[in-house]
């Protein structure tokens, strides 16, 4: 869908994508918001304002604006002193130059305070006394930052549910045998880490990876060249043109080729903006070789199945894969191989089905009518000619509802 006529309805909300500049947009802790209107019937039915891009709950962020107020300069000081307040408390800069510091420490004098999600060099221990703090921390507890840090909570703007290594070596297995060799990480730190990780490991096949991410406490372990701090519900990076343009350099290396997205990105996130977002960075990623019009930045979309209407609006030429992906601090999110103890959770991509193999010690399976892999449940309807199961259950043929439907229990 062009970006001209895309709009989100949701609780009676309506997000205008195609009415703002970016460049318009006041600006909240979380960079530039988004135009909203109330709706009635699929109408307006009130003012237009603007209010958080990644935030749906006014608790999370209290930025509101009518689209028509007239803001005073007062209000508007007021406004940059409090987003400045919010920002991260140093530099990426600052914080590479602690990271240096702290890994020349010797083993016993590196902490970490969980309280304050910090790394704490030797001078800052007495301000931190009376906290949380771990110990000893090694290498390797560097290299795998989100079983250090505390996983952020709020599901509509920036949940962190953390992919199983199960999950992460299944998509890396996936992307390499694809072709693949550099992964853009949006919102993925787990699969970051797995990749750096088969990296120090010394894989014969080299993947490289570059980590957005909303979270800025990745600061503090990753370069500028591992890590930018982003907003994937406004494509806005925080900290200006110069990681843009480091991302967009990551995007075009080799000329475009053997690049892929994988993005997951929180659950109760409006999916029109993220679709926006994507096709923002499809523009970053297209050279003067590849600028076909239908030519899209590979992309893996991880969300739950049941936003498959909405995401096949948004995003032209994708399709759902019947892979579950699962997460190891979810209590549902959990690979099951019946019933509702499975995943939700699946992979929707703009690249051919056929191509991405699922794994048959899972109970994946080959359908040669569908030219895809399907789950073993998922059994082909000779009447609708498809594998119709989006739940992983076994779904059967309505002759009433003249379409498969899933069991009642």
């Amino acid at each position: 869908m062009e970006a001209d006529t895309e709009s989100h309805m949701s609780d009676g909300f309506q997000v205008l994508l195609s009415d703002q500049r970016k460049e318009d947009s006041p600006h909240c802790p979380h960079g530039p918001t988004l135009l909203f209107v109330k709706t009635a019937k699929g109408k307006e039915d009130g003012r237009r304002f603007y209010a958080c891009s990644a935030c749906r709950d006014r608790k999370d962020c209290k930025f509101f604006q009518w689209a028509d107020e007239k803001v005073t300069e007062a209000k508007l000081e007021a406004r940059e002193e409090y987003n400045r307040s919010c920002q991260p408390p140093m530099s990426h800069d600052q914080y590479m130059i602690r990271f240096q510091e702290f890994i020349g420490l010797p083993l016993a004098k590196r902490k970490f305070c969980q309280d304050c999600q910090q790394l704490l060099l030797h001078n800052e221990w007495e301000g931190h006394s009376g906290h949380h703090i771990v110990g000893d921390i090694s290498v390797s507890q560097l290299r795998r930052p989100s079983q250090l840090l505390h996983p952020l909570v709020n599901k509509k703007s920036n949940a962190q549910y953390l992919f199983t290594d199960r999950s992460c070596s299944f998509l890396l297995d996936t992307i390499i045998s694809l072709g693949y060799r550099r992964v853009l990480c949006v919102g993925t730190p787990r699969l970051h880490e797995w990749i750096r990780h088969q990296a120090c490991e010394g894989s014969k096949l080299k993947v490289k990876s570059l980590l957005l991410d909303i979270d800025f406490r990745y600061s503090q372990f990753y370069s500028k060249c591992d890590f930018c701090h982003y907003n994937m519900f406004n494509h806005h990076f925080f900290g200006g043109e110069a990681p843009k343009a480091l991302c967009q350099s990551f995007l075009q290396e080799d000329d475009g080729e053997g690049i892929i997205m994988v993005t997951d990105p929180p659950f109760g996130g409006l999916v029109e903006p993220l679709a926006f977002s994507f096709k923002k960075m499809s523009e970053m990623w297209r050279t003067p070789s590849n600028t076909g019009g239908s030519i899209e930045l590979a992309t893996f979309w991880i969300f739950p199945y049941f936003f498959e209407p909405r995401i096949l609006q948004s995003s032209a030429g994708f399709s759902m894969l019947d892979y579950q992906v699962d997460y190891d601090n979810h209590t549902v999110y959990k690979h099951g191989k019946t019933g509702r103890k499975q995943s939700p959770v699946r992979i929707f991509t703009n690249l051919s089905p056929e191509k991405i193999v699922l794994p048959a010690s899972e109970g994946y399976r080959f359908c040669s009518l569908c030219q895809r892999y399907v789950s073993s449940e998922n059994k082909h309807c000779e009447t609708c000619n498809t594998c119709p199961s989006k739940d992983g259950r076994q779904w059967k043929h309505c002759s009433l509802c003249n379409k498969c439907v899933k069991p009642c229990k």
